[in-house]
């Protein structure tokens, strides 16, 4: 069945277009409502957002929705992913719904379900979900609509669990950390974990008006805190994306340290204290060949899968794991929470910070990666890559990285751009390789 709503993450696009409308929000709200209706208990559903302007409107909508098939609604107001999926599980509901489009700029937005158990849902129920919406919705009877309320503590519950992440006995007196939050879903929480925790916090990113979410700041945006990290003379900086289910981390020299190797470390601390389950890390597809070999060297397995965390951690799920996640900062720790957390992943790091008693550059640059290059071209449509000429430039580029290197080429599951990765152990062959598919991808369209 081709997917008509649902993508790499829920669903996603510009608001008020296509896909992403408040009668499209209101008619999920139904269909997803209708799919979790199981039960004579009195069902209900979380549903939490980020910082976007078009937040107010698909919350309005989605709260019509599911109240109009019988579901109870709690709103949370502004959180991260993860904590809705907390939530979710913790308050018994049948559901939960995170408004956010991640790292989009503000003028998207997008709609993530979670199931009971606080999992993102599985294909299937995507699949589900997707014939309910081209049915009639199943209004119930007048006294049985539901009721809508919006609790206040929900910040609270949150920061009190990603807390419990970090041993007792572990302070962050004495740390300086900037922390960005995107003016987005963390800009009260993340800081305040932190902080309670016992570190001088520099908070940025944390002025949220509607229209500023990633504008500048964030995990996607690395400069504004590289230099604020210098600045200050900080231990270590924090970028957090939209819906903080992303961290990138900066050294104190103002360097960025991505998600491999926030997992390589993660993974090996806890290699050594024999916590590491499944036997090595799950990543997608875009993770560096530089981890796989580093892991491979202390007796550890990557395993990869397609490109979204959802995938990584239905991966995790099969095999056991404790640790995944992508190279773009999602970290999915399976001991503290069911989805990424950024801020979980966060603490973690600050802790072997203060447990090491090394500076965050020694501390996290674990292994050497490959010269690694990755570009976008953007298409109005249609199927490049199934263009004869472009398959051609591909299978010679294959053969060129064949044993030294590696080539991932895909269509992006949130917009329409066409994604080219290469990478080996010859820089100028890798941006050559690169190069040469992205101009035969542009002449493609």
């Amino acid at each position: 069945m081709s997917r008509k709503f649902f993508g790499t993450d829920g669903i996603r696009g510009r608001t008020n277009e296509g896909v992403m409308t408040a009668a499209t929000a209101m008619r999920v709200g139904q269909a997803a409502g209708t799919h979790f209706l199981r039960g004579g208990h009195r069902h209900r559903v979380v549903i939490g957002k980020d910082t976007r302007l078009s937040g107010y409107m698909m919350e309005s909508a989605l709260v019509a929705g599911f109240t109009s098939v019988g579901m109870d609604v709690i709103m949370t107001g502004p959180l991260p992913t993860p904590a809705i999926a907390l939530l979710t599980h913790e308050m018994r509901a049948d559901l939960g719904v995170m408004i956010s489009a991640s790292h989009n700029p503000f003028e998207d937005n997008g709609i993530k379900l979670f199931g009971p158990d606080g999992y993102k849902l599985s294909d299937e129920a995507e699949a589900a979900i997707e014939l309910l919406l081209e049915q009639e919705p199943l209004l119930v009877e007048p006294h049985r609509i539901g009721r809508a309320r919006r609790i206040d503590d929900a910040a609270g519950r949150y920061i009190h669990a990603v807390k419990q992440s970090v041993a007792n006995d572990i302070r962050f007196d004495g740390l300086k950390v900037v922390v960005d939050c995107a003016n987005g879903a963390a800009y009260q929480v993340a800081p305040s974990a932190i902080w309670e925790l016992g570190a001088e916090v520099i908070s940025m990113g944390v002025s949220p008006n509607g229209t500023n979410i990633n504008d500048g700041v964030g995990s996607t945006a690395l400069d504004a805190i590289k230099a604020r990290v210098v600045e200050e003379g900080a231990d270590i900086g924090i970028a957090l994306d939209g819906d903080a289910d992303r961290l990138i981390v900066i050294d104190e020299k103002g360097e960025a340290v991505d998600g491999d190797q926030i997992m390589a470390l993660i993974a090996t601390r806890l290699h050594a204290r024999g916590d590491l389950k499944g036997g090595g890390v799950v990543a997608t597809v875009m993770s560096n060949l530089g981890l796989e070999r580093y892991l491979d060297s202390i007796g550890l397995t990557l395993e990869r899968t397609k490109v979204g965390d959802r995938y990584v951690l239905e991966r995790m799920k099969e095999g056991g794991f404790n640790v995944g996640g992508e190279q773009s900062g999602h970290m999915i720790l399976t001991d503290f929470g069911t989805t990424g957390d950024g801020t979980v992943a966060a603490l973690r790091i600050l802790a072997s910070v203060v447990r090491s008693g090394k500076k965050a550059s020694e501390l996290l640059h674990v292994f050497d990666p490959v010269p690694q290059l990755l570009k976008n071209v953007r298409y109005p449509g249609g199927k490049p890559l199934e263009n004869e000429t472009v398959k051609s430039v591909i299978a010679e580029a294959e053969k060129e990285l064949e044993g030294c290197g590696r080539l991932v080429i895909r269509p992006s599951g949130t917009e329409p751009v066409i994604r080219v990765m290469a990478e080996g152990d010859d820089a100028a062959q890798v941006e050559a390789v690169v190069d040469r598919i992205c101009d035969a991808v542009r002449e493609a369209v």
